[in-house]
């Protein structure tokens, strides 16, 4: 039985990958006892800098409620998934598989063992390709690739649940476009081939790719570039810590955006990743990607009045410097 009390206690899943890896850090540093369930299929065991780790996979029932039993935890926070919409489009069953049923299998445990709080990572993949921008937490769900739709479930079954089972609340979180690394360098992202565009410009910029390939330059935008709002890991990272306090508190089960409210087109991070790193690395623009939406910009007001939040890294160049700084330390210790 652990010794600390049940209200510190934080399961997570997917707490070995970049997101999971930088809220379980936040958390050990806010006085939380953290276990992390991670299957390691991309997550890396080095990254968990804080609490314990079960090596299990979400589709291994028996285990998720022996874990869950045993440790005992408040709230858990899901974070396992996978996670490319370019593959999703191409092997649909997978994301399915992967981010609902395992998804349902979770609920299915937390359910079992009395668990009665869960923050979710979500995605703005879910609104698909809004009519309106900026887009807020009551824009329809329209999404138009099978990874948002697979998050669009999901958010389902929560509301479900909770409407059904008084004991059981949760907060879904909402993603705009994830970026840059701890801004000590103790943390970034460190996948085999990585698909976000400012991790492949800055490894373009260190050589590591020949070239950076950018998708579509005929969308209507302003440069026909696709535009995102990119937010720093580390204030994503607070914003699971605010819900996780918000919940606490005894609310009621909500949906919040995670955003600055602002967007930057593709040939913007290209220019401005130029500029951190000082290397014109080879550029070669091509057709567009499947399932790719024009614009995602955040509205965010309500995470602002609900939860608290308050960003420390609205900076496009920031969030490049953190990530530049952490790639340069992949470098140096030869990953």
């Amino acid at each position: 039985m652990n010794s600390s009390s049940q209200a510190t206690r934080i399961v997570v899943t997917g707490g070995a990958g970049y997101i999971g890896s930088h809220v379980v850090l936040a958390l050990g540093e806010a006085g939380y006892d953290v276990l992390t369930y991670d299957n390691l299929s991309t997550g890396n065991r080095d990254a968990i800098l804080s609490g314990e780790l079960v090596v299990g996979d979400l589709a291994d029932k028996d285990l998720l409620v022996k874990t869950l039993t045993e440790f005992k935890p408040a709230a858990v926070m899901h974070f396992a998934a996978s996670i490319e919409v370019g593959e999703s489009v191409v092997d649909p069953l997978k994301y399915y598989r992967n981010n609902s049923v395992n998804a349902l299998n979770l609920l299915e445990a937390l359910r079992v063992t009395g668990t009665g709080q869960m923050i979710f990572s979500s995605t703005a993949a879910v609104y698909g390709n809004p009519a309106q921008l900026p887009v807020t937490e009551n824009t329809p769900l329209q999404p138009i690739n099978p990874y948002g739709a697979s998050k669009m479930m999901t958010e389902r079954f929560l509301d479900d649940l909770a409407q059904a089972n008084a004991d059981f609340r949760y907060v879904a979180l909402r993603y705009f476009n994830v970026a840059g690394a701890d801004p000590e360098t103790r943390l970034g992202q460190d996948y085999a081939n990585p698909t976000h565009l400012i991790t492949r410009a800055l490894k373009t910029a260190l050589g590591v790719f020949s070239r950076l390939q950018v998708f579509g330059t005929d969308y209507p935008t302003q440069d026909g570039t696709c535009i995102r709002d990119y937010i720093h890991v580390a204030d994503l990272a607070q914003a699971h810590l605010d819900a996780l306090r918000y919940l606490s508190t005894g609310a009621q089960s909500a949906v919040f955006n995670c955003g600055y409210g602002h967007g930057f087109s593709v040939r913007d991070v290209v220019a401005m990743a130029k500029e951190v790193t000082g290397i014109d690395f080879p550029v070669v623009e091509t057709g567009r990607r499947e399932g790719d939406p024009a614009e995602l910009v955040a509205g965010c007001e309500k995470i602002h009045r609900e939860l608290g939040w308050q960003p420390r890294f609205d900076d496009l160049k920031v969030i490049l410097r953190t990530a530049w700084d952490w790639e340069k330390k992949l470098v140096a210790r030869g990953g």
